[in-house]
């Protein structure tokens, strides 16, 4: 058969989009109904992108040598290209296949020949001309005179200033070139960069007034860890030491070898004068990689010195996040509803599209941009169906929010709470009578019988008051700690929970004096009560309310990881398992990570106790098992799918001999990413506007090779909701798509420590409670003891 002549024009036949490793997941369940998503259709109006190997002859080493040698022949190769020092990528073919060209090395005029072989013809839509786009996209901000800040792009022409709050607000927008389901796409979303006014020097100059004898240790406490802005040239940096032996005066030395002042140095580089000669100097090391470039240059560590007055503090502090009119304001101005977002990312494309010079560089790589967002449809599920205690059942509204219903109905298991130590001090006396009396009127409510307590007043609020006091009263018969802390202490919550949860294992619960109006008869104070008294029912076991899962012998799991901050202490996994068919009930486990160990072999022991538990409990093992994972990012998802998924698999062989015979259950596994970009609209007659809970996205903007979904579970009364991204990494045929997704909905219903849908399924959540609480306040596995309890809510 004769070859076509597109095929004779290249050596290889071009290179199509990689087929979908998977089939369509597609869903057809639910009303369907029209959407906006915050994705922009990339039309590729190119022919093909040509991939070319290039050789030296002599070999050059250096990387900069290659890219200046390469660039003496724009005359052959043109202005667009993009070359990593051996691949060459053009958005037009040369002339021949082969071409060979000389070029002069201009450090000793040696001759150096170039030879230039195209290898493949690539679709414009490849995968792997994602990153080149990407880059073009940056040059495009910079056009537009938007500048980079970490791996977003912002205008400080167009600041807003909230002088009450001391800020200023830089509008801004995440971008990225992605390939999805429906082809190539710029993914987009509004974002703001928040800058305060007051400088690094600011917060030395404060620590110093308020102390003067511990001014070091504050200002290492406020600042080491802290993002700068440098506005001379609007880069961000983290704050990693401050040089208390180092000020403006001191010298470094350039990247041309001379000796400069640091004072010197901004004055010819920048233009700026700096005002404090005295002040130390912040300390930022860069990353590793960069580390590594300038180890090679000169073998020791690269450190970056800031000048404190010139770095504006990023991000918001403590005092404003605990300020609640200052978070409402600051929500006012950056929380935007889905009008008005979609307005704003329209108004960008449009800026872009007119903007000749933005446009031309697309077009460079025959790149050309929609001028509206994507259309398509999503699909609302039904609402769900809730039951309580005494077999009573509701419909769940529009909003997803059934608080009213549980809070005027019996729950499911009630636990009889006899036995239980109420501690406080003195100035809260008054609090807990009030607090114990409306505890009984609630339980009575909720089908709970409560006993009076033992009541503890402490004569201080010291936390070893608290400990001794709860160590000397504890008995084997005692169910449950409450303590009524005067005001909120970290320390002093940490030892209680510690002891409660590891030394001597109780539930406990802990309340703040101020959640508790001081009037008793306020409404407040009732609703308050109520949320606690829920809470405490779960903790001792309890169950409150369940939906209708009709999937037999299904066993669910939630897992996820707490990294600390800091980065010097262990990571902490967690993992919940249910164990009843309303997955109602749950058994939970911690695994305290050491360094250099393996995730997965933690987690096949949580995984087996939980199948070990679930034998107990029901005399059978599940068939079917589906973990939701949380805590992985995109990089993870491959490791997550061949490697974790193998190992927990490796896990059944044990349970062989209980079942007498093989045991292979149905397992799925099912990624959870709450930290995503993707929004999606509802189209209406009066605009845009959130989509209901319910709603799910599984197509357009979904991936090209995972079984995936979105879904939007909550509303929000406010801005713009966020779905949750669902990727299923294995095992996507033992669901189908309706099922797997109805089943993701119904499980958001069922966290007991909200009456309403919460953003992810009640396992992930749980499991996030649990690791947050271990890596954060015990620092040690939790005892056995509490593994049947939600103790951790």
């Amino acid at each position: 058969a004769s070859k076509s002549k597109r095929s004779e024009d290249l050596p290889e036949v071009l290179s199509p989009p990689a087929p979908r490793n998977t089939p369509s997941y597609h869903g057809v369940g639910g009303c369907v109904n029209d959407i906006r998503v915050n994705c922009v259709r990339v039309n590729c109006i190119n022919r093909a992108v040509y991939q070319y190997h290039v050789s030296f002859k002599p070999d050059v080493d250096s990387r900069n040598m290659r890219f200046l040698l390469l660039n003496q022949h724009r005359d052959v190769i043109g202005n667009t290209k993009a070359f990593d020092g051996t691949i060459l990528y053009l958005p037009k073919k040369l002339d021949r296949h082969e071409v060979k060209l000389h070029s002069t090395r201009l450090t000793d005029n040696t001759e150096v020949l170039l030879h230039i072989k195209l290898t493949k013809a690539l679709d414009p839509s490849s995968t792997q001309l994602i990153p080149f786009y990407n880059t073009v996209l940056k040059r495009c901000m910079k056009i537009l005179e938007m500048c980079p800040v970490g791996r977003n792009y912002y205008d400080p022409s167009s600041p807003k200033t909230l002088e009450k709050l001391q800020l200023v607000l830089w509008p801004g927008y995440v971008t990225s070139i992605k390939k999805f389901e429906d082809g190539l796409m710029l993914n987009i979303d509004i974002s703001h960069k928040v800058l305060r006014k007051d400088t690094a020097k600011h917060v030395m100059v404060e620590a110093y007034k308020k102390s003067p004898n511990f001014y070091r240790e504050t200002c290492l406490k406020e600042l080491v860890g802290a993002i700068v802005l440098t506005r001379y040239n609007n880069k961000n940096y983290r704050i990693d030491d401050i040089a208390w032996n180092m000020t403006p005066s001191s010298t470094f030395t350039t990247s041309k070898g001379d000796m400069i002042t640091f004072v010197e140095y901004y004055r010819v580089q920048y233009k700026i004068e700096i005002q404090d000669l005295k002040q130390p100097l912040l300390v930022h090391r860069p990353k590793k990689e960069t580390q590594r470039e300038f180890k090679r240059k000169d073998g020791e560590d690269h450190l970056i010195c800031l000048v404190p007055e010139l770095c504006f503090l990023t991000g918001l502090s403590d005092k404003l996040r605990n300020d609640f009119r200052a978070m409402r304001e600051l929500r006012d101005n950056t929380s935007f509803e889905p009008t008005k977002r979609n307005a704003c990312l329209e108004e960008f494309l449009i800026r872009v599209n007119s903007n000749d010079n933005a446009r031309q560089e697309l077009l460079r790589w025959g790149l050309e941009l929609d001028i509206q967002t994507c259309s398509t449809t999503a699909r609302t599920l039904p609402s769900e169906r809730v039951m309580v205690g005494n077999k009573q059942v509701f419909l769940c509204g529009p909003e997803a929010d059934f608080g009213r219903e549980v809070m005027r109905s019996p729950v499911i298991t009630p636990v009889h709470i006899g036995n239980w130590l109420l501690v406080f001090v003195r100035r809260d006396s008054n609090k807990a009578e009030h607090f114990f009396e409306k505890m009984v009127e609630c339980t009575r409510k909720l089908g709970i019988q409560l006993e009076k307590p033992r009541f503890l007043q402490l004569n201080d609020d010291r936390t070893t008051s608290y400990k001794d006091a709860i160590s000397t009263s504890l008995n084997s018969n005692t169910q449950l700690v409450v303590c009524i802390f005067p005001s909120s202490r970290d320390d002093r919550y940490n030892a209680i929970k510690k002891l409660c949860c590891v030394d001597v294992p109780v539930p406990s619960q802990v309340i703040i004096s101020r959640t508790l109006p001081d009037d008793p008869k306020i409404g407040k104070f009732r609703s308050v009560t109520m949320k606690i008294a829920l809470q405490i029912n779960c903790k001792l076991g309890g169950e409150l309310w369940a939906v209708d899962i009709p999937l037999k012998g299904l066993m669910v799991c939630g897992i996820d990881v707490y990294h600390d901050p800091s980065r010097k202490a262990k990571s902490v996994a967690a993992f919940v398992a249910s164990t009843n068919k309303l997955m109602s009930t749950w058994f939970s486990k911690a695994i305290i990570q050491k360094p250099h160990q393996e995730m997965i072999d933690g987690l096949k022991i949580c995984f087996v106790d939980s199948l070990k538990k679930y034998y107990e409990l029901n005399h059978a093992l599940p068939e079917r098992v589906v973990i939701f994972r949380d805590g992985v990012g995109d990089g993870q998802l491959k490791v997550v799918a061949e490697h974790e998924v193998v190992q927990l698999q490796s896990c059944f062989e044990m349970f062989s001999k209980i079942k007498g015979s093989d045991y292979n259950p149905m397992l799925s596994m099912v990624v959870v990413s709450k930290r995503i970009n993707t929004k999606f609209f509802s189209c209406g007659r009066s605009g845009l506007s959130n989509p209901s809970p319910g709603s799910v996205l599984d197509h357009t903007a979904t991936r090209p090779n995972w079984p995936d979904y979105f879904l939007v579970s909550q509303h929000v009364r406010q801005g713009t909701v966020s779905p949750t991204h669902y990727i299923v990494v294995s095992g996507h045929h033992h669901l189908k798509p309706d099922h797997m997704q109805r089943l993701s909905y119904k499980l958001t219903h069922m966290y007991y420590n909200w009456p309403g849908t919460v953003r992810v399924p009640a396992p992930c959540q749980y499991a996030h409670k649990l690791a947050y609480l271990v890596g954060q306040s015990l620092g040690h596995q939790p005892s056995p003891q509490l593994c049947n309890k939600l103790f951790y809510l």
